[in-house]
């Protein structure tokens, strides 16, 4: 999977990085030792972190500033590790999916970046654009159904929208029988060295998804 950043994405966010990781996988109901690990970070985060510390992070900070360089308000459009660290420091439990939503979700509050996850089989065509949403384009995201995603930052295949930080689309989206997994991860301010999230992906998805054929890349 090639991927090409747009130049309103470059210019609005000129440190953009974004890593891809593609591997094929066997998807399962969540273990109870990625589950634990998942509640051992939460724990962790809630002892040392305070709601205003959320916003602090530079993964997300960037990704916020991309939203309101953009024109779309992150307060009500709120980045998807935004909104699951305030969930978590409201005392609230995540929801259990699958394990490779929730490997993801493991990955993203602990590296501070939105990943987008999908699966590769369902995704139209070998090459994404990352680009910017358009006023009336049709998105239905996962667990919300339409969303405006004007002025949001959103890959598209050759059918159309298929993630943005706040969600992902309901089209390619992960489930129990997915087998070729494609994970975009959205740097637009350095949190976690590149190299510690490819350790730490590296680890999650041979423990827990028994991966193979992994492929790291990086666009900037």
């Amino acid at each position: 999977m090639n991927i090409i950043i747009s130049d309103e994405i470059r210019q609005a966010a000129p440190a953009v990085k974004i890593l891809t990781v593609e591997a094929d996988v066997v998807n399962a109901p969540t273990p109870d030792a990625l589950w634990d690990e998942l509640e051992r970070l939460a724990d962790g985060m809630r002892a040392v972190m305070q709601m205003p510390d959320i916003n602090r992070r530079p993964g997300i900070a960037a990704t916020r500033a991309l939203y309101k360089a953009l024109g779309k308000e992150p307060n009500r459009y709120r980045p998807s590790m935004e909104a699951m660290s305030r969930r978590l420091l409201k005392g609230m439990e995540l929801y259990r999916i699958d394990t490779l939503v929730d490997l993801i979700n493991l990955v993203s509050l602990s590296s501070g970046y939105a990943i987008g996850g999908f699966d590769a089989d369902k995704i139209q065509g070998d090459m994404l654009t990352l680009g910017v949403g358009r006023e009336g384009e049709e998105f239905n995201a996962i667990g919300r159904g339409p969303l405006n995603i004007a002025c949001l930052p959103v890959y598209r295949d050759a059918v159309g929208g298929i993630g943005t930080p706040t969600s992902d689309e309901e089209r390619t989206k992960i489930s129990l029988s997915t087998r070729r997994l494609l994970m975009t991860v959205n740097i637009y301010g350095e949190e976690m060295p590149v190299t510690d999230v490819m350790a730490l992906v590296s680890r999650l998805l041979a423990e827990y998804a028994s991966a193979t054929n992994l492929k790291f890349n990086i666009y900037q």
